[in-house]
Parts: C-alpha cells; sequence; structure tokens
C-alpha cells in the first residue's frame, strides 16, 4: 500500500508546491486507525496536531488512490451476486416490546384559544 501511495504522491507533486502537513505514511495510519478503531475525525486531528479537514482529506485521497489500483480494488455487487447459490435464508422474527404513551386524558388541560383568532 505504501510504496502505491508513495508513487501517487510523487506523480501528483512533480511540479513542486508547498510541503504537506502529514507524510504519505501518516495518511495510510490515520486512514487504517480510522477504520479499523472507528476513531472519530476529532480525535485523531487532535492527536496529529492538525484540522479535522486535514483527516477527512487524508482519508479520501487514500481511499480514491486505493480505489483506482488494481490491486485493492473490490469486485463489483453483479459479480458477487452472480457467483454465490443462497443455500438458506434466515429471518430474525423475534419480539420487541414497544414502550406506548399512557392513556391519560384526564391530565390534559384542553383550553379554547381566543387570542389567536
Amino acid at each position: 500500500m505504501l510504496k502505491l501511495l508513495n508513487e501517487a504522491y510523487r506523480i501528483e507533486h512533480l511540479r513542486g508546491g508547498h510541503p504537506p502537513k502529514l507524510s504519505v505514511l501518516d495518511r495510510l495510519v490515520i486512514m487504517l486507525s480510522y477504520y479499523r478503531d472507528y476513531r472519530t475525525m476529532e480525535n485523531i486531528a487532535f492527536e496529529y496536531g492538525v484540522a479535522k479537514s486535514t483527516i477527512y482529506e487524508c482519508v479520501k485521497w487514500v481511499e480514491n488512490i486505493l480505489i483506482k489500483s488494481e490491486e485493492f480494488s473490490l469486485p463489483k455487487k453483479r459479480e458477487l451476486v452472480r457467483d454465490t447459490e443462497i443455500e438458506a435464508v434466515m429471518v430474525d422474527a423475534t419480539e420487541c416490546e414497544i414502550e406506548r404513551p399512557k392513556k391519560n386524558s384526564e391530565n390534559i388541560t384542553r383550553k379554547k384559544r381566543k387570542s389567536t383568532r
């Protein structure tokens, strides 16, 4: 993954520009920790000393590079459905009690509002 990201970074920054706040390795670690540990972007941003938007951009950048590569691309939905044979179907039919409001009509005061007309 890191080799692929380094190559993509090199191609994007051939003409130069100002250096990024986070290295390519940091970006990869941020994306992996975001998905593996379910940490919030604010928490990760605090740890790295950057803004939440920077973390979002890092995650999206790494995602897009990996999606475009052939090594890390997932099969399409149709390919997955076509290759599977369904042997059994399970339906969860457990009952869940729903708490409903009590009937307390005598506690409610009904008053005509003459001031609204």
